[in-house]
C-alpha cells in the first residue's frame, strides 16, 4: 500500500514509513501522540499505559480500607494524602492513554469502564487482601518500591507523552514508598507481636511482590515492545534490579524472606529464587480470581456510576458557557 505524503511531493511505502519510524526510535527521539505511528506500535503502547492507569486507580483501594483505621491522626492523614496521589496518576495516564485510543475509536468513558467490564487487566498486587496495618507498610515500602524500578526503566521509553508523565509520577511514587519505610520501620522496632506482624505481612505478600514483574519468558508481546523501545528491560532483569535493592534491607530488619532457596550467586551475578505459581497468577490477572478481584471492580463500579450526575454536570456546565466577546 502507498501512502502520499504532501502534494507534490514523492509517493512513500508503508514499508519505508515503518523503516523511517524505527530509524526514528534507534537514534532516541520521541514518538509523539501526533506522529504516524504503526497500529502494532499505538496498540502495545496504549495496552501499557491502560493497564497502568487503571492499575493506579484499583491500587488506592487496599490502602482507602485503611484511612478510616489508620493508628494515628498523621497515619491517617499521610495514607489519605497517598490515596489521593494514585488516582491522581490514574487521571494522568489515562489522559495520556486517550490520546492513543482514539484513532481506534475509543473514548475516555471506554477506558474507565473496561476495567469494570474485565476488559483491561490491573496488576496482581492490587487483587490481594490487605487486613492488617503491617500490610499498608509493606504495600508502600515493597510494592512502591517494585513500581518505581519498573517506572524508572520506562522514564527512556519510545513515547514522548508516557514518559513525561512518569517523570511526576516517579517523583511521587517516592515519596509513597518512603512513607511505607516509615510504617515498615516503625513496626520492626516496637512490640513483639508489631514484629509478628510485619513479619506474616511479608510471608502473605512476597508471591505476589514476584507476580508483580510478570514471567521469566520474554512473549513475543514483550520483546515487540523493546524492539519499538516502548520497553528497554525484560521482567527477569527488574526483578533482579528489585532484589538487589530490597533483600538486603528486608534482612537487616530481622525479617525472613519466604524463600529457603532464595540465596545469591556470586559467579553469575544474579539471586536464585523459588519461581511462584504462575497458573495462580494467570487467574488472578486474567480471570479475576484474586482474594478481593470482584470486591474492588464492584467498589469501581459502584464509584463509577455514583459519581456520574458530577462528569454529566461538569458537561452540561460547559456546553452552557456564554461564548467570549468578540
Amino acid at each position: 500500500m502507498d501512502w502520499i505524503v504532501g502534494k507534490g511531493e514523492t509517493v512513500v511505502t508503508e514499508e519505508e514509513r515503518h523503516r523511517r519510524f524505527i530509524e526514528r526510535i534507534q537514534r532516541g527521539e520521541k514518538i509523539e501522540a501526533t506522529d504516524w505511528m504503526p497500529d502494532e506500535y499505538r496498540k502495545l503502547v496504549l495496552k501499557l499505559i491502560h493497564m497502568h492507569g487503571v492499575s493506579e486507580i484499583m491500587g488506592a483501594l487496599p490502602e482507602k480500607e485503611w484511612v478510616p483505621r489508620a493508628p494515628t491522626l498523621k497515619r491517617k492523614l499521610a495514607i489519605m494524602a497517598k490515596v489521593q496521589d494514585e488516582m491522581g496518576h490514574g487521571q494522568l495516564l489515562l489522559r495520556v492513554a486517550e490520546d492513543l485510543a482514539a484513532p481506534l475509536g475509543k473514548t475516555r468513558e471506554d477506558l474507565v469502564t473496561d476495567v469494570i467490564q474485565g476488559r483491561v487487566k490491573f496488576h496482581n498486587v492490587f487483587h490481594m487482601e490487605a487486613p492488617t496495618w503491617a500490610d499498608a507498610g509493606v504495600i508502600g515500602w515493597l510494592v512502591d518500591g517494585a513500581a518505581i524500578i519498573n517506572q524508572a526503566a520506562l522514564l527512556h521509553t519510545s513515547y514522548g507523552p508516557y514518559a513525561r508523565v512518569l517523570k511526576r509520577i516517579c517523583a511521587e511514587e517516592s515519596f509513597h514508598m518512603q512513607h511505607g519505610e516509615n510504617i515498615i520501620l516503625a513496626l520492626a522496632g516496637g512490640t513483639e507481636e508489631q514484629r509478628r506482624m510485619l513479619q506474616e505481612s511479608l510471608d502473605r505478600w512476597w508471591e505476589s511482590l514476584l507476580f508483580f514483574f510478570g514471567p521469566v519468558e520474554v512473549t513475543p508481546s514483550a520483546q515487540r515492545m523493546i524492539d519499538y523501545g516502548i520497553r528497554s528491560k525484560t521482567n527477569e532483569e527488574l526483578r533482579q534490579q528489585f532484589f538487589h535493592k530490597y533483600i538486603p534491607r528486608i534482612r537487616s530488619l530481622g525479617l525472613t524472606i519466604p524463600d529457603p532457596h532464595l540465596r545469591y550467586e556470586e559467579k553469575e551475578g544474579c539471586w536464585i529464587w523459588t519461581q511462584p505459581d504462575w497458573e495462580r497468577f494467570g487467574d488472578i490477572v486474567k480471570e479475576n480470581k484474586g482474594p478481593k478481584s470482584m470486591e474492588r471492580i464492584g467498589l469501581r463500579r459502584f464509584a463509577h456510576e455514583e459519581q456520574r450526575w458530577v462528569r454529566e454536570a461538569m458537561v452540561c456546565s460547559r456546553s452552557e458557557e456564554p461564548s467570549p466577546a468578540v
